[in-house]
């Protein structure tokens, strides 16, 4: 089969078609002939030489797919079956023309879906909802600040928690970003890029602040995330973009407010946990 491959660290003229064995599906595994995959900010990353692989995992990029199931390993339960169209969380592989997935990883694609949107729905949407629900344990009524508002992760956050009853609001770096994230539901949004989103989550908020942060930024934002978060409020973090290195106060300032810090990886994860 085929697979998008590279074979040193770079940008994205590295990355080529090369012919790869085809993979067997192994005890409990399912077969998917890949129609589409999606490109996420951790292929990015492993392709510049920056987020190795987990152990285990496929070194071709790719960690969600959509397509068919074309073949059953020893073991399954007998929940798919040939020809299913189904729409796959990888570790990594989605990029090929085949990837094997373990049973449980797989979810049914809705009839009207298309196999390209369906692609681009398991590691943003499986990210933003157990940030949201299994880390950040949203509640009705609390108000939500996501960073990176208009990325995939960011969209969905939007939407599960307007469907969790709760106040989306975001940062985005456009005013194109901020319209997007305002039509799928976002209640605010503040371009960082020329007014300090803290200041505008606290006029938002009446100085109250808010209750849960998803932040994907990490060093850099930790004073203004601080500043408009409310007391007892959960600071999630699940990405580093501006780096991880904090100068000042953090943990006197992180205690006034009893606040805690959360962080997460979906992709770290073992094959019962995801």
């Amino acid at each position: 089969m085929f697979a998008a491959c590279f074979d040193c660290p770079g940008g994205p003229e590295n990355v080529y078609m090369k012919e790869v064995m085809k993979p067997h599906p192994g005890e409990g595994e399912v077969l998917v002939r890949v129609s589409a995959s999606a490109l996420n900010r951790a292929d990015l990353l492993q392709r510049s030489g920056k987020y190795p692989p987990p152990k285990g995992a496929s070194d071709i990029l790719g960690l969600e797919a959509a397509g068919t199931v074309a073949g059953l390993g020893p073991g399954c339960t007998g929940q798919w079956k040939i020809g299913d169209a189904v729409m796959a969380l990888l570790s990594g592989g989605g990029q090929a023309q085949y990837v094997a997935v373990p049973e449980g990883h797989l979810m049914p694609i809705p009839k009207d879906m298309t196999f390209i949107q369906a692609a681009a729905i398991p590691e943003a949407w499986l990210t933003a909802f157990q940030l949201l629900h299994f880390v950040g344990k949203v509640q009705e009524g609390e108000t939500v600040l996501i960073h990176a508002g208009a990325s995939g992760v960011g969209m969905a956050a939007i939407q599960l928690a307007r469907l969790a009853k709760a106040i989306p609001i975001v940062t985005a770096g456009t005013q194109e970003k901020l319209k997007a994230t305002a039509d799928v539901g976002a209640a605010a949004g503040f371009n960082y890029k020329n007014e300090d989103f803290s200041e505008k989550v606290l006029e938002f908020t009446q100085g109250s602040g808010v209750d849960i942060i998803l932040d994907c930024v990490g060093g850099s934002y930790w004073e203004k995330n601080l500043n408009c978060l409310r007391t007892d409020g959960r600071w999630i973090i699940y990405g580093l973009l501006s780096g991880g290195e904090v100068h000042g106060d953090l943990l006197v300032r992180l205690l006034s407010k009893r606040a805690s810090i959360h962080t997460s990886l979906l992709r770290s994860r073992d094959k019962e946990a995801s």
